[in-house]
């Protein structure tokens, strides 16, 4: 509309104002609130590569939206790149209604960019038709609820689309052009205010949300000084806290790949989010109202594996595990939480030292038995048992299978005379005092023996160790045995077909999640095996159901995590299930024979390895 009215114009500008006054009275308060939480203590900007080039990826090209769920992450990506290709429609449209149009159908430019802006407006109209179908007549469970304003802000985009589309195709003056234009406008304007009501606020905050996460995955912040207790109140959520749970998106991803909801248990990491968004909308961050309880289920918040699934899967960049960690750090540290398992638990790592409740002294009798070498600062490894390590007899084995590979690669190692379980079930529980004690108790172990570095067949042990201790004042350099086997695979042999059996991989959370490791242990299963791939593998594989801590706690609620993962891991007819963490394997050791009347063998890849070389 190149000619409006002077009517026409203070009409537009009444509408624009009222729009804006619309988005600004809604969107003032989450941003107070955002502002008004304290300052995260762990957080620190670092590098801008990572961030930018994550930026990047996750937001302007979409990735994990379309990596995780192809069809309506390509739909969702399609949308988002409309809205980018119509940034400058829109100045154009707003400007024209002024009578100072940017852009004109009769330029070079001008017809070249109405035309790109068509092709995404048809791309855009498609996309979120099938994306408010699935939303309206599919309905996937880990959707939830469906709300009335995702149809609303659906209809919206597909008018915003199709009077674009009009517009294009009769004159800008006759009455059709205006009209077209007035309802495109009235569409734009609309949409607007409903972005800081709806669950589109995510269109605002995500791309700051993913730029400033957290730099590591599942990133526990360290607790601030004495009076931090973790998440017990308003007043404990921090900036960074409140930017990504406002940032939700309400997609659901989080909670179609959480081993607790999918076996039917209360927790949904989704509504673990927006119940924390209703806590700060009624009660802000200056609230001392208690967080657990009237807001937010602690059954639920105990149920979580820290499997990381929800985190990985998050295109908004929320990290749900610091937040539920949090929570439970808030509990224990408070004494709120009562359980009689995590109690044991808890008297169990303080008396023994170690996870299972087992005198110390197995543990020497195990290396005196197996004449395995001390660490004394010569050798290239310091082998550490760990508590499955060192008592479980599942884990004593896989040690021993390493220690025979290791001997056979002429790779020098030593153990500990004396080490404590790391802390991680007491980290993930949330009981800091025991986390520290352990964590200080052993890096001064570590120090007097001069271990330069680790190596570990438990990947949770990896994982506290390099990265949790921090908190204790030190981590130390540890690496996974399949990593190690990985680098030297070239030296190990390779089986002939007629000796291969069909073996499955069980991608550990801890392993592949945490530490990105996926395909070294594929790698050295190669060689000794034919590998099949169960339903869910890699980044998106299930839970065993031992982590955070559940491995401790007792019964479950509804369907027990390791026998819905053993049914997967059985149901490809494999002849072995290999795992690559001890906690993997003692969860599955009695799953695999309570869901088949002929289940396959359970071994670590480091017996698999193991068994095809010569006795030395």
């Amino acid at each position: 509309m190149n000619s409006p009215t002077l009517p026409e114009r203070i009409l537009l500008f009444i509408l624009i104002a009222a729009s804006l006054t619309g988005f600004w009275y809604r969107f003032r308060r989450v941003a107070g609130i955002i502002s008004a939480a304290k300052p995260d203590p762990g957080f620190h900007l670092g590098s801008l590569f990572p961030r930018v080039r994550d930026f990047i990826s996750e937001v302007l090209l979409q990735s994990k939206v379309i990596a995780q769920r192809p069809i309506a992450g390509a739909a969702h990506a399609l949308v988002f790149w409309g809205f980018c290709a119509f940034s400058l429609v829109t100045i154009n449209h707003i400007a024209a209604g002024f009578g100072l149009p940017l852009l004109s159908r009769a330029g070079g430019f001008g017809q070249f960019w109405f035309a790109f802006a068509a092709l995404f407006a048809i791309a855009v109209a498609v996309s979120i038709s099938y994306l408010a179908a699935r939303r309206f007549i599919a309905q996937p469970i880990w959707l939830g609820k469906v709300a009335p304003e995702s149809g609303i802000i659906a209809a919206l985009i597909f008018i915003l689309m199709v009077t674009y589309l009009g517009g294009l195709a009769v004159a800008e003056q006759s009455a059709s052009g205006r009209a077209f234009w007035w309802s495109h406008t009235l569409a734009l304007l609309v949409f607007l205010p409903l972005i800081p009501h709806t669950k589109h606020l995510h269109l605002v905050l995500s791309p700051a949300t993913i730029f400033f996460k957290r730099e590591r995955f599942s990133d526990i912040p360290p607790l601030a000084g004495d009076e931090d207790f973790g998440l017990v109140n308003g007043k404990d959520i921090t900036n960074i806290d409140a930017l990504q749970i406002f940032s939700c998106v309400e997609c659901g991803r989080c909670t179609e790949h959480c081993p607790a909801f999918n076996t039917g248990k209360e927790l949904n990491p989704k509504q673990i989010i927006l119940d924390l968004r209703s806590y700060l909308t009624s009660e802000g961050p200056s609230s001392e109202a208690t967080l657990l309880g009237p807001h937010i289920s602690e059954e639920a918040v105990f149920q979580c594996t820290t499997c990381g699934g929800c985190e990985f899967q998050c295109p908004v960049g929320i990290q749900h595990l610091p937040l539920i960690v949090g929570m439970r750090r808030g509990a224990v540290n408070t004494g709120a939480w009562e359980d009689s398992y995590g109690t044991k638990l808890f008297l169990t790592m303080e008396r023994n030292g170690n996870s299972l409740g087992i005198a110390s002294s197995e543990r020497a009798k195990f290396i005196e038995k197996n004449a395995l070498p001390i660490y004394d600062g010569t050798q290239e490894y310091c082998l550490w048992l760990g508590c499955m390590g060192a008592y479980d007899p599942a884990g004593r084995e896989t040690i021993l299978a390493l220690v025979k590979i290791l001997r056979y690669l002429g790779i020098t190692f030593g153990v500990l005379r004396k080490e404590k379980c790391n802390g991680d079930p007491a980290r993930r529980l949330g009981n800091d005092l025991l986390f520290t004690t352990l964590a200080a108790e052993n890096i001064e172990i570590i120090g007097n023996a001069g271990v330069k570095k680790f190596l570990s067949i438990c990947p949770h042990c990896v994982r506290t160790m390099s990265t949790d201790w921090s908190e204790a004042g030190q981590v130390v350099l540890i690496e996974h045995h399949s990593e190690l086997l990985a680098r030297h695979k070239m030296r190990l042999p390779v089986l002939p077909d007629e000796h291969r059996e069909k073996v499955v991989y069980h991608d550990p959370c801890y392993l592949g999640r945490y530490r990105g490791v996926y395909d070294e242990p594929r790698e050295v299963l190669s060689r000794a095996v034919d590998l099949l791939e169960a339903p869910r593998n890699r980044e998106r594989s299930f839970c065993c159901g031992a982590g955070g801590g559940q491995m401790f706690l007792g019964e479950e609620k509804g369907k027990r995590i390791n026998l819905a993962r053993a049914e997967e891991l059985a149901s490809t007819g494999a002849e072995t299930v290999a795992a690559a963490c001890p906690f993997c394997a003692s969860m599955f050791r009695d799953a695999l024979k309570a869901v088949s009347p002929t289940p396959p063998k359970l071994v670590d890849i480091a017996q698999l390895t193991a068994q095809s070389l010569p006795d030395l």
